[in-house]
């Protein structure tokens, strides 16, 4: 499913202007991304938590050529679905 899509279907269900529902759309992604630019864990209840994560630095091998590089620390994101939607599947959005 693409932006588009998502925008389309939030119009059909709430009755909302499908323009205002693209703003509304637009400035949530724009939130949630300064977010993650700073570094923020950002948790939505009943959906999930995306954090970031720490990795190591590690020695890696270049397929090709067989020689060994480092690959340095850094910080990956990562998104953990909430313990109700995993174990529930779809039922509570039902409501």
């Amino acid at each position: 499913m693409v932006k588009k899509e998502i925008i389309e279907k939030i119009a059909e269900k709430t009755g909302l202007n499908r323009h205002l529902v693209k703003r509304v759309v637009d400035e949530f992604l724009s939130v949630v991304s300064e977010a993650f630019k700073e570094k923020e864990r950002v948790e939505l209840r009943r959906f999930g938590v995306f954090y970031f994560k720490k990795r190591k630095r590690k020695i890696g091998r270049n397929l090709k050529t067989g020689e060994e590089i480092i690959i340095p620390e850094g910080e990956k994101l990562i998104f953990k679905p909430s313990f109700s939607k995993k174990h529930r599947g779809d039922e509570e959005w039902e409501n």
